[in-house]
């Protein structure tokens, strides 16, 4: 149920992140996500005694963890001006194709050759939701393709960062982080631009749908990280790709977007794949 909880309040943040797009500016948007996340997060972390000291390297791994994650989401809520939201989600789930790909290059781990078959196959998928995309708004549909990668990024380094530090501190600290990350960049913004990276005045109701925003994407990650407490990351793995059909529903209901045929035989073939390299991970693992 908390991974449910995951894969139903990340597409609300990300269409709330579409429908706010176009009226406030890119850097104020994703401020507003890290800012939120670090006031929610730094209160608790304090509260479950986790504080907020980490080590030396611990620091130095979650600032290139937290870059990671700030591109990443920047470029996730540009290409949402754009694609739609179900076509935008399904395009990022390129991301586990390419930590196969990541782990066996820099980590040195075993991938067989049915894994990589389904990665091939997970990729065709992907390709697939792009091509009816790019014709239509072209390059902006491969933004999700490099959110992927910057994911892909953030994922390796949270791994190797996770054996040094407090989950609940280091998504804190990725929270204060962000923010101090992007204040300086809109300060700059503001005076020299581009204006997409500074800050514009909003009526209230538009900063009600931006702290929104960051409280579902904040509670989202506290779901999912408190689910794997309670069961593997294998078996919580496939719930993943519930994401997708959420995603679909909520575009569709606030947004009239539906996937074409193409892209939708695109997004079945991308959740197949994605489906069967999870089997022969929990395989390998047993074995």
């Amino acid at each position: 149920m908390l991974m449910l909880g995951f894969c139903v309040l990340v597409p609300f943040s990300d269409a709330l992140a579409k429908y706010v797009g176009d009226s406030v500016p890119l850097g104020q948007m994703v401020f507003v996500r890290f800012a939120t996340q670090a006031a929610i997060l730094a209160p608790l972390a304090f509260a479950t005694g986790a504080g907020m000291r980490i080590g030396r390297r611990a620091f130095l791994l979650n600032a290139l963890r937290t870059a990671f994650h700030v591109l990443a989401m920047a470029l996730f809520f540009l290409s949402l001006r754009a694609l739609p939201l179900a076509d935008a989600v399904a395009i990022t789930f390129v991301m586990p194709f390419l930590l196969l790909f990541l782990g066996k290059l820099f980590l040195g781990e075993t991938v067989g050759v049915r894994r990589l078959t389904a990665c091939a196959a997970g990729f065709v998928g992907t390709l697939m939701v792009v091509r009816p995309s790019f014709i239509e708004v072209g390059a902006a549909a491969l933004l999700p393709l490099a959110v992927a990668g910057l994911f892909a990024g953030f994922v390796l380094t949270t791994r190797a960062v996770a054996r040094h530090a407090d989950p609940m501190a280091l998504q804190a600290i990725n929270g204060a982080m962000g923010a101090a990350f992007l204040a300086p960049v809109m300060l700059v913004a503001g005076v020299v631009g581009p204006p997409d990276l500074g800050f514009a005045a909003a009526p209230a109701s538009v900063w009600g749908l931006l702290v929104a925003l960051g409280v579902f994407g904040t509670v989202a990650h506290l779901l999912m990280t408190w689910s794997l407490r309670f069961a593997p990351a294998a078996t919580l793995a496939p719930m993943h790709y519930l994401e997708i059909p959420f995603a679909t529903l909520i575009g569709w209901l606030v947004f009239g977007d539906l996937p074409d045929g193409m892209a939708a035989a695109g997004i079945a073939v991308t959740m197949a794949a994605g489906l069967y390299v999870i089997h022969r991970e929990r395989i390998a693992a047993a074995g």
